[in-house]
Formats: structure tokens, sequence, C-alpha cells
């Protein structure tokens, strides 16, 4: 196990056996992908082509499972991905799971997507592909759409964001009358392609292979 761990970089490891989850799953990790040796990453979690999992990052499918990070998407410095229990007593909680494709999550994150600095996305929750998660940004029982741009210290919380949409700075959006009425990114718009770059950076940071 810990020499699993030195050659991904990071601490990988499997989850502990509870009553809400009796069994123990080992992360899958791709080959390409690059966890710093300060990140931690355990039980029923599924990472993609080059993605970066920075410093003081923790990715826990320990209770809630399962937690998918897409090709090229970032976890950045002090970033939590973690969900609700999904099973307890032998019984599925279909409340706390999101489904995309027909397979069953606790997190799911789609391809390109950023999550910055000490944000987090907490279970159940969906995040749509080239999408931007802004610093300290919580994300709490939400689906999120591809394209979109969640500013820093945005709160979102139990609503669905349409894609190619942004959330304001500080906002806190927890009525689906709020996600509805969010601004649509227009080429005027600052951040319209601050994902795109960001994504051009990690990528490179997960390695050269």
């Amino acid at each position: 196990m810990l020499l699993l761990a030195l050659i991904l970089g990071g601490w990988v490891g499997p989850n502990v056996i509870t009553s809400f989850n009796p069994d123990v799953d080992m992360p899958v990790v791709a080959s390409t992908a690059r966890i710093h040796p300060l990140a931690a990453v355990m039980g029923s979690v599924k990472l993609g082509e080059k993605v970066y999992v920075a410093p003081c990052a923790s990715i826990r499918g320990d209770e809630g499972q399962n937690i998918y990070v897409g090709d090229q998407s970032n976890v950045q410095d002090g970033v939590v991905i973690h969900g609700l229990e999904t099973f307890e007593g032998g019984q599925e909680l279909i409340e706390n799971e999101v489904e995309v494709e027909g397979k069953k999550y606790s997190v799911y994150v789609g391809k390109r997507v950023t999550m910055s600095h000490q944000s987090q996305v907490h279970g159940p929750a969906k995040v749509g592909h080239d999408t931007f998660i802004g610093m300290q940004a919580l994300i709490f029982k939400a689906d999120l759409g591809d394209y979109v741009v969640v500013e820093p210290g945005a709160k979102i919380i139990g609503v669905k964001i349409p894609s190619g949409h942004y959330v304001p700075a500080l906002a806190m959006i927890d009525k689906q009358s709020q996600a509805d009425a969010l601004p649509l990114i227009t080429e005027n718009y600052p951040y319209k392609n601050l994902n795109s770059a960001v994504i051009r950076v990690n990528t490179q940071l997960a390695g050269p292979n």
C-alpha cells in the first residue's frame, strides 16, 4: 500500500469498513494523473487521465460512493471532495446520489473542470464539463451544467445551474429561481476563457506522460 502511494505520488489508500460502507475500495488512478505527496485520495474514487491533485487536497470516497473526476480536471490546493453516505444498513440512499449515463455517484466531476484553491464539492453533486469553480466556493446537493463559472466565495446549495451561466462572487444560490436567473456568459464576460487557461497550466503540472 505504501509502495503504491509512493508510486502515485500522494497518499492513496482504502476506506475502512463501516455500517454505511461494508466494502473496502481502493482508488483507481489513471497512469497519467498526478497526486501531490501532500494530498490524500481514499476509497471509492476514480481519477481520469491528466488529472492533477495539488498539495493538501482531499478526495474521500469513504462515506459517499462513488467519486469520479474526469480527464484533464484539476483539484487544487486545499480542495475537499466528499459526499454524504450513499448506503446505510445495506440500503441504497438514492437521495444522496447523482446519476450520469446510468451510473450512480456521490460526486461526479466532468472533464476539464477546475476546482480552485480551498473550494469544496460535497455530494450529492454533479459538475459538468469545462466548468470553473472559484476559490473557496461551495457546491452541495447541486447540479452544475457545462461551461459554468462559479466565481470565488459563491455558495451553491440544492439547485441546478444551467450550462453557460456564471455565479457572481460571494453569491448565495439556494433557490432554483435564483439559479434560473443567473446571467449568461457572453463574449464580454471577463472570465469567459479563464478555465481553458487554467486547464492548460494544470495538465502540464500533471506531468509530461
